[in-house]
């Protein structure tokens, strides 16, 4: 049979059957984003004849700074805790994987899903939420901090990598998925009642996002890729770290059968090998709840194209109220359990040590930051001082954090 003959086949075969195997992509559906109807760029550039402009946003992601600095960022575990933890970049490419194979399966586009997804980390801090913490304390009355408005600012602002403008100059449709990929952050649907983090509502003025309503279904994928991700992947790295064991797991929601399935099928397998098998099994049972949830919703509400889907009133990519609830129970454990566990309790102290001895070394002593930082401060203002010391320390790994702490204050670390 000619090739274009199998690939006819096979897509009949996909039409006939929603939940068969993709051999190729769909043609994406109507209410995906569409490339060629981009919003555009705040600064006009020529298109490029070989990719779209959601590749080129997305290969503008994975060749930033910011992006490599991932690599030695952590979620939970400090750096030197050990070489088999997720990082930042890991997580993030955990997180565009199942973005992606959430837009295949839904028709939507596979290259902005997965940008929004390598992109939505961006903005963190060193030392994963400890690091967040003590900035936002730090920056409490200069506009405060948020790491999604921080992402913004390096989207738009911090990143230098082109001549005729600052940031990577994404998309509409990028920037839109990157700062609401949660939901609304104005207007009576927005998930918080808080003030509008600066960043994000400095960039609005030039720029509307449209901040009120829901972002478009790839940004919605992304955003629960997310979840599914840290929530399997702390669920691995916790196990295999001791901080909770076999026994204890067994007991509870999602991983416990998934635990049990796996030693039913493969009574000799090592430890290791029966982690990654449940994680595996429940990453796919919950992408498979998603694409269920996914598609009653979209059936009901039957929007007739993105900005449909942005006008919506609510998330259409969703758990079901089941897994919901589940996922509630195994969030509960892993706070109490996991993220609270005094071995991490101990690494968080040492990281706020760190961060907040650093903050206050630079701001009330400029003349210690690097020279190309301090250049950005001469003649500015107590609160500009502020946001330039948090824009570099918000900017460094964690090692390199602990290498500036050290040349400081002549200070050594364990392990």
């Amino acid at each position: 049979m000619p090739d274009g003959a199998h690939k006819a086949e096979a897509q009949k075969a996909q039409t006939g059957n929603r939940n068969a195997p993709m051999a190729f992509p769909a043609p994406l559906a109507f209410y995906a984003a569409k490339s060629e109807e981009t919003r555009g760029r705040l600064v006009t550039e020529a298109e490029s004849s070989v990719r779209t402009p959601f590749q080129r946003d997305r290969d503008r992601v994975i060749h930033a700074v910011a992006f490599r600095r991932l690599k030695h960022k952590t979620q939970v575990f400090i750096s030197h805790e050990g070489d088999h933890y997720r990082t930042r970049l890991t997580h993030s490419l955990e997180v565009a994987q199942i973005a992606r194979t959430l837009a295949r399966a839904l028709q939507l586009d596979e290259d902005l899903a997965e940008c929004i997804a390598l992109a939505h980390d961006l903005g963190h801090p060193p030392f994963g939420h400890t690091g967040e913490d003590v900035l936002v304390e730090c920056m409490a009355p200069y506009n405060g901090f948020d790491h999604n408005a921080q992402t913004l600012r390096l989207l738009t602002k911090l990143e230098h990598r082109h001549a005729e403008f600052s940031g990577l100059n994404l998309t509409w449709e990028t920037l839109e998925g990157v700062v609401k990929h949660n939901g609304p952050l104005i207007g009576p649907l927005a998930r918080k009642d808080e003030p509008l983090p600066a960043a994000i509502s400095e960039y609005a003025e030039s720029h509307d996002l449209w901040l009120d309503t829901f972002p478009s279904l790839e940004a919605q994928a992304g955003a629960i890729a997310d979840d599914i991700a840290y929530n399997n992947h702390d669920v691995d790295d916790g196990l295999r770290a001791g901080l909770f064991d076999f026994e204890e797991a067994r007991t509870l929601p999602l991983i416990g059968p998934a635990l049990k399935a796996a030693e039913e099928r493969y009574p000799s397998a090592p430890r290791d090998v029966l982690i990654a098998e449940a994680v595996s099994d429940l990453i796919g049972a919950m992408v498979e709840d998603v694409l269920t949830e996914t598609r009653k919703r979209i059936a009901e509400t039957a929007p007739k194209d993105a900005d449909a889907v942005r006008r919506a009133g609510r998330a259409l990519v969703s758990f079901s109220t089941g897994m919901e609830q589940d996922l509630d129970g195994l969030r509960a454990f892993l706070h109490a359990n996991m993220y609270r566990h005094y071995k991490v309790n101990r690494a968080r102290s040492q990281a706020r040590r760190i961060v907040k001895s650093l903050f206050d070394l630079f701001f009330t002593e400029p003349e210690t930051l690097p020279p190309e930082w301090r250049d950005r401060y001469e003649g500015a203002d107590e609160a500009r001082l502020a946001r330039i010391v948090c824009d570099y320390i918000a900017g460094m790994t964690d090692r390199y954090a602990m290498r500036e702490y050290r040349r400081l204050f002549g200070v050594e670390f364990d392990g």
